[in-house]
């Protein structure tokens, strides 16, 4: 009898045991990251993004600033055909000897060519990106599109979280699809909590 009370009394503390409230997981949300900008470039550069027409053409910018020293802007419009062949000749002048031909040159210059005046921007495509969020601390940012053409790193904000910090590196090369893409946005400061 005495046994059959214990075994009783142990099924009944299991029983009560699982009916206790277990803890809820964390709750995890995905939150935005907004960006904006990154299409600024040096004041030397009269507003050429140098830097993206040199990694298209896979020399360093200061050697294409040399290069375009030697280039005269038309005044008013589209240069003459001599204008053109002059300019063309300078360039290819210090560019030639790191391997790049007449057309590679025309394909990268095409491809970044643009109106500022037009309210234009050179071509590019737009990142997306998102935070995990978990209890109200970023635990993870999440690339969704690298997106390509930024000429400096952009500003990046997780939507609701002011206080928290996002630092924003480039990738540059070659391929002109992907070259200015991000490359990470990773947490700048100590900072990871919503406030």
């Amino acid at each position: 009898m005495r046994f059959a009370s214990h075994l009783l009394f142990a099924v009944l503390a299991c029983g009560v045991l699982s009916m206790a409230p277990r803890a809820s997981p964390a709750a995890e949300r995905t939150v935005p990251i907004t960006i904006k900008g990154g299409h600024e470039t040096d004041p030397k550069d009269g507003g050429r993004p140098v830097v993206l027409v040199a990694a298209g053409l896979g020399v360093k910018p200061e050697v294409f600033r040399e290069a375009f020293r030697g280039v005269t802007p038309a005044r008013n419009g589209r240069p003459t055909g001599e204008q053109a062949r002059q300019n063309k000749a300078a360039l290819l002048k210090v560019l030639g000897p790191h391997g790049i031909t007449n057309d590679r040159l025309d394909e990268v210059s095409d491809y970044y060519r643009y109106r500022p005046q037009d309210g234009e921007l050179w071509t590019h495509k737009d990142a997306k990106a998102h935070a995990v969020v978990v209890d109200g601390k970023v635990t993870k940012i999440v690339l969704d599109e690298p997106g390509a053409g930024y000429s400096s790193p952009p500003t990046a904000t997780i939507q609701g979280m002011n206080g928290v910090r996002l630092a924003v590196s480039l990738s540059f090369g070659k391929d002109l699809k992907t070259n200015g893409s991000i490359r990470k946005i990773e947490l700048a400061g100590p900072e990871k909590t919503a406030r």
